[in-house]
């Protein structure tokens, strides 16, 4: 039975008349169900923060009750809730803004190009919302393979490659499928990557990437031009780090917009 007599140091005030923007809980290990494109709900683990704003005049926040919001959702956090989430935290710990984010490992089962094989791939996913904006922040990182177009022209034969990851967040209005985040930076690249490849898959993927060279802007530009094209983007950021083969350093390319219609 809780002690109503304990003192709640937390509520007291503080006389430095200095706001918080921040404060709350990190890197909570939790269950969380996200929308799966193909099998409708995919369950992974999340690593969670949590955070709300704190006025001057309070000394501290109450951490336990960002847990106690968690613990409705001890099946798993769907991030359809995420909303709801926000609101609660708002009210429990009377704040006037609040935060929200998960990064999870997000699975999509790929088949090899040729003999078909199925395996499933991971992907690096974090999702944020914020109870100031109906909007919402999804990241995905996306590995693929690029093919310097210079190494190619210049060489009698063969043509260096590197290992890529495709960064892209998008801010949106209404759900966007990760599936489709994935699928514009593995055509944006010079071939995708797998997670189980047979002799002939390895034959189709190699020349491929020779038939598909690409820079490093190359990459960014393309995947830009079909993100300005997804409906529901509001803003984007489109950046590929591709970790050289023959130099001691990767090189990288960004591009950050806003989606013009919707403005």
């Amino acid at each position: 039975m809780a002690d109503n007599n304990l003192r709640d140091i937390q509520s007291e005030p503080d006389t430095r008349n200095i706001p918080i923007n921040k404060v709350g809980v990190k890197d909570i290990s939790y269950p969380v169900v996200v929308l799966d494109k193909a099998d409708g709900r995919q369950h992974t683990v999340a690593n969670v923060n949590m955070y709300v704003d704190l006025p001057h005049n309070f000394r501290g926040t109450h951490m336990s009750r960002f847990i106690e919001i968690l613990n409705k959702f001890r099946d798993g956090i769907s991030t359809l809730k995420i909303r709801e989430i926000l609101d609660d935290m708002k009210e429990q710990l009377m704040a006037q803004r609040a935060h929200f984010e998960i990064e999870f490992p997000y699975f999509i089962t790929k088949k090899a190009p040729v003999s078909g094989q199925e395996a499933k791939m991971e992907y690096a996913c974090k999702l944020a919302g914020d109870s100031m904006f109906e909007s919402y922040m999804l990241e995905v990182r996306i590995p693929v393979l690029s093919l310097c177009p210079c190494s190619k022209e210049i060489s009698e034969y063969g043509a260096h490659n590197q290992r890529s990851i495709i960064t892209i967040k998008i801010k949106a209005d209404e759900r966007i499928w990760i599936e489709d985040i994935v699928e514009i930076a593995e055509n944006s690249g010079s071939t995708e990557v797998y997670s189980i490849l047979k002799r002939e898959d390895e034959k189709y993927i190699t020349e491929k990437a020779y038939c598909n060279p690409m820079f490093v802007e190359d990459m960014v530009r393309s995947a830009a031009e079909k993100l300005m094209k997804l409906k529901g983007v509001l803003w984007f950021s489109v950046e590929s780090e591709n970790m050289e083969s023959i130099h001691n350093h990767s090189a990288y390319a960004m591009i950050e917009s806003y989606v013009a219609e919707k403005m």
